[in-house]
């Protein structure tokens, strides 16, 4: 008998998009669905990335270099720069998306079994790329009370053993919306510094913070140039996730040697995605100031609206585009496929992702979903709508 891997046994199914099949019923049934499930912008694309592409001039499209196009590189050294991290192109390694970037770093640090801390609820994929190199995640909880804050650095040393071998942040963060402050992130250097480890940074959402405080960077870390190892990405930021650009940035140069054999393997990253991405590097600061007020619209309608809902509870998600929120409903899974399959408001329906799959204690998330606001205004209002019908009518109410 033909048998599988143990290791595809164990592949997690996305937690974002497993209900797809649910989602395509229900249209082909002529209910709309509003997606909430997945971080897609309906933001256009800059028109810069578009126009590099349109634009082009070659007769021939040939494969890049395995660290990236060296004028992309050096662009985005600028665009660092001017946040003030201090890289130049030679630190920097274009990836498939920011998945393939995790993936990579983790492959070039980690040995099987070593361990990887990680904040839960944390991105589902995380799961994926832990076992892809056969890594432990070790998670340590926050609470939704907290508005999933940094927990105590005790919790952290509690958890340190000799086999861990780093940190994973999201900030901002998906699936939560938090913003770790400049003070938490000098925390983490402390802890690394202490015992020696890295951190594997994930700064897509950059761009999506809603405070004052400019976007404290692990690579703004005095003394740890060694440790950090930036995780990045253009789908977010320019709306541009179809292009599948991300980036490896480090200043450890055995890292970034490690970085670009594991790049040479899978030759090279999509050459029209870079060719897109260093357009996009000319987008004009008038994109993101509008982008931004846009979300926090958004966000604000979304959040006044869950939490007028009898039961439910969301904390202000001050980063990126999602929050999870907490339901009066016995299981959210059970929740989001009922949504879809037999459940319509007005024939509108409305898609979440369940959050127990964004947690590797189990048990946990088991009445939480994650939503993302990246819907315009008038259909987020009409979402919101049929959520709070739905959590009336559902068999499953706890309250």
């Amino acid at each position: 008998m033909l048998k599988l891997s143990r290791k595809a046994d164990k592949m997690p199914a996305s937690p974002i998009r497993k209900l797809v099949p649910f989602a395509e019923a229900a249209k082909k049934r002529g209910v709309k669905v509003y997606h909430l499930n997945i971080g897609q912008p309906d933001i256009a694309s800059p028109r810069e990335a578009l126009d590099a592409v349109k634009n082009i001039k070659l007769e021939l499209v040939s494969y890049p270099h395995s660290a990236g196009i060296e004028s992309y590189r050096k662009g985005l050294a600028t665009y660092y720069q001017n946040i003030g991290i201090d890289v130049t192109y030679n630190d920097i390694n274009i990836t498939t998306g920011g998945s393939e970037a995790l993936q990579i770093a983790l492959a070039v640090t980690c040995d099987p079994g070593d361990e990887v801390i990680v904040m839960e609820p944390f991105y589902t994929n995380y799961n994926s790329f832990a076992l892809l190199n056969d890594v432990v995640l070790k998670p340590i909880p926050t609470t939704i009370e907290s508005g999933f804050a940094l927990p105590d650095i005790s919790e952290f040393e509690k958890n340190i053993t000799p086999r861990t071998k780093g940190i994973i942040i999201c900030n901002p963060g998906n699936p939560t919306g938090t913003l770790y402050s400049k003070e938490s992130i000098v925390k983490l250097g402390e802890i690394a510094k202490k015992h020696q480890l890295f951190i594997y940074s994930d700064e897509v959402y950059r761009e999506f913070c809603y405070t004052d405080e400019p976007h404290f960077s692990a690579m703004h870390l005095k003394g740890l140039e060694e440790n950090v190892i930036l995780i990045d990405s253009v789908s977010k930021r320019y709306s541009l996730c179809g292009v599948r650009i991300g980036a490896i940035v480090s200043k450890n140069n055995d890292v970034m040697k490690g970085v670009l054999r594991f790049a040479q393997a899978r030759l090279c990253s999509p050459a029209l995605g870079q060719i897109a991405s260093e357009g996009a590097l000319a987008t004009p600061k008038e994109y993101f100031d509008a982008v931004k007020k846009e979300y926090i619209t958004r966000r604000n309608v979304m959040i006044e609206a869950l939490n007028k809902m009898e039961g439910v509870y969301s904390p202000m998600p001050m980063g990126a585009f999602y929050t999870i929120a907490r339901l009066p409903v016995d299981d959210s899974d059970k929740f989001a496929k009922w949504l879809l399959e037999e459940f319509n408001y007005e024939n509108k329906t409305v898609m979440v992702a369940p959050a127990a799959g964004f947690y590797a204690t189990p048990g946990k998330g088991t009445n939480e979903v994650r939503i993302a606001y990246v819907l315009k205004v008038e259909d987020l209002k009409e979402a919101m709508k049929c959520l709070e019908v739905a959590l009336k009518q559902y068999p499953g109410r706890t309250i």
